[in-house]
């Protein structure tokens, strides 16, 4: 069929040119995408962060172990009782009730698993929450009508917001993904670190940012500013969803970030004040220097 229709197209020059051109122009648009699911994927998303770094080696060398070597250990119990003490082996059922050294055994190895997985989660929650210095600060306001609120501050040559709403599924453009991609993109530097602000509207309902691939979920919830950072190592445009079940529309929820250089990061700001800026925002900024 592809070949049939490329044959096609070499009888027409002006109609190739653009297929083709078309098809180089997605390329690289996909290549760009790095935070985004692809099919067949059952691994975490590529990490861009140092929060994320950390993420993924606490599921795949700390949690994955514990949970295998677990669920291993239970299956043989399993196959170990029905197989051990069936009746047709055991007509006689033992009648003992209490095992001192098994209630004890069982009690404390739980607790000492626990204790473990806490000694690497504990500080990873602390460097999520605790924030360093900042060179950019992004507030993200969840709104009542299922979609992000993007401020940026006069005070960092901001001074502008706007709303990423769902891209219309019925005419989504070529190379745009379903149920991912947004009108207005949020645009941060690379090798930056962001300080991003959450929170939703006061007449709105608890949401969750959420950005896999930065190793950010925080609770977006009226009345409430919630804090944490990312500094994002590599270029490419990522993508999260809200994973609180917010409503109706929770589904067309999503989140999309672009991180390029400085330098087209201060043409995208000059952009971006020129379209969004025609009206003042309502937004506020908590006072940042409190969080240092």
């Amino acid at each position: 069929m592809i070949r049939g229709k490329l044959a096609n197209l070499a009888a027409k020059p002006a109609v190739a040119g653009a297929f083709l051109g078309g098809l180089f122009l997605s390329g690289i648009a996909h290549a760009q995408v790095i935070g985004a699911p692809r099919p067949g994927q059952i691994h975490m998303p590529e990490a861009v962060t140092e929060i994320g770094h950390d993420i993924n080696f606490f599921h795949d060398a700390i949690l994955l172990p514990i949970i295998t070597v677990i669920c291993l250990f239970v299956l043989g119990l399993l196959i170990y009782v029905s197989t051990k003490f069936h009746e047709t082996k055991n007509p006689v059922p033992n009648k003992v009730t209490h095992n001192a050294v098994l209630e004890v055994a069982w009690t404390v190895v739980p607790v000492l698993i626990l204790l473990f997985i806490a000694a690497f989660s504990f500080p990873l929650l602390t460097k999520q929450l605790v924030l360093p210095k900042a060179d950019h600060t992004i507030k993200i306001t969840g709104t009542p009508g299922w979609a992000w609120q993007w401020t940026y501050p006069k005070e960092e040559n901001g001074g502008f917001d706007f709303i990423a709403k769902l891209l219309d599924q019925e005419k989504l453009p070529a190379g745009k993904l379903r149920l991912l991609d947004v009108d207005n993109e949020a645009v941060v530097p690379v090798n930056k670190i962001i300080r991003v602000q959450v929170t939703a509207d006061p007449a709105g309902i608890i949401h969750s940012f959420v950005i896999p691939s930065f190793g950010i979920r925080v609770d977006a919830v009226p009345g409430r500013l919630n804090e944490t950072w990312f500094k994002a190592e590599k270029e490419g445009v990522y993508y999260g969803q809200c994973s609180k079940l917010c409503g109706k529309d929770h589904a067309y929820m999503p989140v999309v970030v672009r991180v390029v250089s400085e330098a087209k990061y201060k043409e995208w700001l000059e952009e971006a004040k020129k379209k969004f800026a025609s009206s003042e925002s309502p937004v506020r900024f908590a006072d940042a220097s409190a969080a240092q």
